[in-house]
Order: C-alpha cells, then sequence, then structure tokens
C-alpha cells in the first residue's frame, strides 16, 4: 500500500505519508523461517535489489566497537525533505537520447521468454520483467550519470544498474538452475 497509494491504513483509518519516503526491505538468504517471500508484483514495485557481502576484517572491528559502547551517536541532517523532492525532480529532467530509452526497453524485452530477441530468456528464463524495469533501468542511468558527472546517461549507464534492477524480476527456469546459471550470469549475458 505504501509503495502504491503512498498510503497505510491502520485499523482500518488510512494515513497519507509524507513525501519523500522510501522503502527499505532485507531478506536472509539463508533462513526464511518468519519470512515469507513477496509475491513478484510487489518485488516489482522495489527499483533496486542489492547484494551486500560480508565486512572485512577491519569493517567488522569498526562496527562492533561503534555497535557495543553505550554512546549516544548523534545523527546529523544532510539534506531537507525539499532538497531530497529536489533532487528526485532534477534525475527525472536529464536528458535522454532515445537510442538509450530503446536500448532500456530492448534490455527489459529480452528478458521476456518468446519475445522478440529473446534467445538467452527462452533458454533460461520461466518470468521476465515488466515494462517497470524499463522505467527503472532510465531512472537509474539518469542518476548514474549524474553521479559520475555527466549531463545525459549512455548505455553504459544503463548496463551499470541492470543487475540491480533486472536481477528480482526476473525467474530461473530449471535449466538454469541444473546449469548453475545465476540470475546475475543470465543478466550479464543479455547486456554482453
Amino acid at each position: 500500500e505504501s509503495m502504491q497509494e503512498y498510503a497505510v491504513t491502520i485499523a482500518g483509518q488510512q494515513y497519507k505519508l509524507p513525501q519523500p519516503f522510501f522503502v527499505l526491505a532485507t531478506q536472509n538468504p539463508i533462513e526464511q523461517e518468519g519470512t515469507y517471500p513477496l509475491p513478484e508484483a510487489q518485488l516489482d514495485r522495489f527499483m533496486f535489489n542489492i547484494f551486500w557481502k560480508y565486512p572485512t576484517y577491519q569493517q567488522e572491528v569498526h562496527i562492533v566497537k561503534n555497535t557495543t559502547a553505550d554512546d549516544v551517536l548523534k545523527v546529523s541532517k544532510v539534506l531537507t525533505a525539499e532538497e531530497i523532492i529536489s533532487f528526485q525532480h532534477l534525475v527525472r529532467r536529464v536528458p535522454i537520447a532515445d537510442n538509450v530509452v530503446e536500448y532500456a526497453v530492448k534490455l527489459s524485452q529480452a528478458t521476456r521468454p518468446g519475445a522478440q530477441g529473446s534467445a538467452i530468456a527462452n533458454e533460461f528464463l520461466e518470468w521476465g520483467a515488466g515494462p517497470r524495469a524499463s522505467q527503472y533501468l532510465v531512472l537509474g542511468a539518469k542518476c548514474n550519470a549524474l553521479l559520475n558527472g555527466k549531463y545525459s546517461p549512455d548505455i553504459e549507464d544503463v548496463q551499470a544498474v541492470a543487475r540491480p534492477v533486472l536481477r528480482h524480476r526476473i525467474v530461473r527456469n530449471f535449466k538454469a538452475e541444473a546449469e548453475g546459471m545465476t540470475v546475475d550470469n543470465i543478466i550479464d549475458r543479455l547486456i554482453g
């Protein structure tokens, strides 16, 4: 409800969420007890699926020191709500060439078994990404371009965000699982 309608309902009363807001979710790949997998329609509303590796030894020492002491940490505001909304609008105003938009759409469509140009999908995928993936590839590419000092994204910016945008939107088939093909392997072959 929050991701689709920008509201939450508690005890029958709907409350609109103030802007800006975003939703984070964590998933433990080892144990699913006490959790349940989200349906594809809900997963599709998340822009990115990002993998985090274990911290290095030094990073973990730092984490442990900072989380086991009785220190009260003070968090400083970095941006106001208005500034965040302004940056969100800035990303949407970034110009993008037609060929880059077309590449993003072709990449999304290439994940769909049975679609034109989907040989890899036909071989390894049960289900592909929908139109929301194309939208997020473009928005992610625009943001990636800005973060790298460019005024407009190119195909390399789409490719840079392809893994986190697509990995939770495609479902491998039995052949892919049997051959040890990961979702990231399949995405790499698609952008290859």
